[in-house]
């Protein structure tokens, strides 16, 4: 667990610094970043998916788990559920600045896209071969090098996320944790079970999953990505019974 424990404290100690560095960014720049990010994550998401699915031998199961995924995810409710936690979080800071309600503007923006950022964060710091794989090496083999190299590039991931959405980005730490975690320990129960197969068809999902929250975050469609998060267990229950 080692390397999992270097990559949360990565994305936290990133999140601590781009948070704080936040009030020194006024308005224009920080659309100006959330341009970007969005960008970046459409741009991810898409070149996940070009990679990925001339290698998959389940032509249709990203489009099964994608359908079955945001049914479940709308059952559940899961983007409303996030949204109003949000919104209530929001409203507690609201109440205790009313006083000085123009300095605390941008504060504003940032609590309310909050949701949306850690979505895009944990999409980013979860779904990817360094931190998937990376966990499985560390229990197979303890070889930390993929862990040590995600947990560069998640610090560096984390500072411009928390510049752009603030300091409650330090919440998909603690996601990132139980993700790794959780890949650890059913490695060890279960040895090497993630196997070619389910790495391609799930790095095809998260890459649709990753592209719609650029999208949400360009603000040019809506996708309520939360809603199709179950989605990523699909392809991993499909490849283990398959």
């Amino acid at each position: 667990m080692i390397g999992t424990i270097a990559n949360t404290i990565a994305i936290f100690v990133g999140s601590i610094i781009g948070g704080l560095s936040r009030k020194a960014i006024n308005e224009k720049m920080s659309q100006a970043l959330l341009t970007a990010m969005g960008w970046a994550a459409f741009g991810i998401g898409i070149n996940s998916v070009v990679q990925n699915m001339p290698k998959s031998k389940y032509p249709v199961l990203f489009i099964a788990s994608l359908a079955i995924g945001v049914l479940i995810g709308t059952l559940l409710d899961l983007d409303g559920r996030v949204q109003r936690l949000t919104s209530r979080r929001q409203a507690k800071r609201a109440e205790g600045t009313e006083a000085d309600a123009g300095v605390n503007s941008d504060s504003k923006l940032g609590s309310s896209r909050l949701g949306e950022g850690l979505i895009t964060g944990c999409l980013l710091y979860c779904i990817g071969a360094l931190s998937i794989l990376g966990p499985v090496q560390a229990a197979l083999h303890q070889d930390y090098t993929f862990l040590f190299t995600n947990a560069s590039l998640d610090l560096v991931t984390s500072m411009v996320l928390a510049a752009t959405y603030g300091i409650g980005m330090c919440i998909a730490a603690a996601v990132l944790f139980c993700w790794q975690g959780s890949i650890y320990a059913l490695t060890l129960l279960l040895g090497d079970f993630i196997t070619t197969n389910m790495m391609t068809e799930l790095s095809i999902v998260g890459g649709f999953l990753i592209a719609m929250s650029g999208l949400s975050i360009l603000q040019i469609k809506d996708c309520k990505t939360l809603n199709f998060l179950p989605s990523l267990i699909v392809p991993i229950v499909w490849c283990l019974f398959a």
